[in-house]
């Protein structure tokens, strides 16, 4: 029976949010090839492999692999552990969440089984065929994979996060071979935030260019903090260094499908619009009538951000008591 592998990512002892679309389109490939989903818990201690279990996931399995070199994160070790468990479990299909860590050792897993890879799928055609964007998210293209094994990562915005099932059994997989081929992490140095993460938030305000300067973004702050939402930004804004870089929404930066998503003073180029369409409401603001931005958005407001915000924030504020 064709096994269907999805690989998840933990945080504090539980399954991260974000992994949780990539199980929903691990179990539409594995009901399409009439096969059994498994899920994959790597780690120095894969111990959140029991609440994972026991939330079960429409799982048939879940593994566990764990390796001191596991943590911190390296695309090497974790490539190799991947590796390990789709040779040792015989799956067929192996992929996950399109988040930074899987797009970058699900391709160099591959790459050392010779095995295709088809990279942030938004919908899944039948066992092996899967649609992705292409030019920039301008067209959709379905592809056909073909091997013994095949890879995928799917993007998050697309697929309905998995909800919580039947408990399935959980077990250990030994005699990996883990290497870091030399890698070594010096630190981690992590943004501090009480506001949740840009790709976990149910509500995400961005700012652009036409913000101007990093202290016009104080007013985004505290609209994004009345609404318990997470700052974002347009890659023209990260770039003129108004904001860090890590709050980018964008093609290269975080893909995002909040249930809100306030967009001010970005135009609104292909590159954002591939990064955050999938959102469930869109709010623009913008003082260009022709902006891109409009085109997808589902409220737009025409006007300058200095005369909008203020009053946005104040009726927010009145409706909050």
């Amino acid at each position: 029976m064709s096994k269907v592998l999805v690989v998840l990512e933990t945080a504090g002892g539980a399954i991260r949010s974000q992994s949780l679309p990539g199980i929903t389109a691990g179990k539409q490939i594995a009901d399409a090839r009439g096969g059994e989903l498994h899920l994959l818990v790597l780690g120095a201690d894969a111990s959140a492999a029991a609440g994972i279990g026991a939330a079960g996931y429409g799982a048939a399995g879940v593994h566990t692999l764990s390796d001191a070199a596991l943590e911190p994160f390296t695309a090497e070790a974790w490539g190799d552990a991947v590796v390990h468990a789709a040779k040792t479990l015989g799956a067929s299909v192996v992929g996950g969440t399109a988040s930074s860590a899987l797009r970058d050792c699900l391709p160099r897993a591959a790459a050392i089984l010779d095995a295709p890879l088809c990279a942030e799928i938004v919908a899944v055609k039948s066992g092996d065929t899967f649609t992705r964007p292409i030019s920039a998210g301008r067209a959709l293209l379905d592809e056909t994979l073909s091997g013994d094994v095949v890879f995928f990562t799917a993007r998050g915005s697309e697929f309905e996060p998995a909800a919580a099932g039947a408990a399935a059994p959980v077990a250990a997989i030994d005699g990996a071979s883990v290497d870091t081929r030399g890698v070594e992490v010096l630190g981690i140095k992590k943004t501090e935030s009480a506001r949740p993460a840009l790709t976990e938030a149910d509500v995400v305000v961005s700012g652009g260019r036409g913000m101007r300067e990093g202290e016009n973004f104080k007013i985004l702050e505290e609209l994004t903090d009345m609404l318990g939402g997470a700052l974002g930004a347009s890659r023209a804004a990260t770039d003129a260094g108004m904001v860090p870089a890590d709050l980018q929404v964008g093609q290269t930066g975080k893909i995002v499908a909040p249930n809100l998503y306030i967009a001010v003073a970005i135009s609104g180029a292909i590159q954002h619009l591939a990064g955050m369409k999938g959102s469930k409401t869109i709010v623009a603001i913008n003082k260009d009538p022709e902006a891109p931005i409009f085109q997808v958005a589902d409220y737009g407001l025409v006007a300058k951000w200095e005369e909008a915000l203020p009053e946005l924030v104040a009726a927010v504020k009145a409706r909050k008591g």
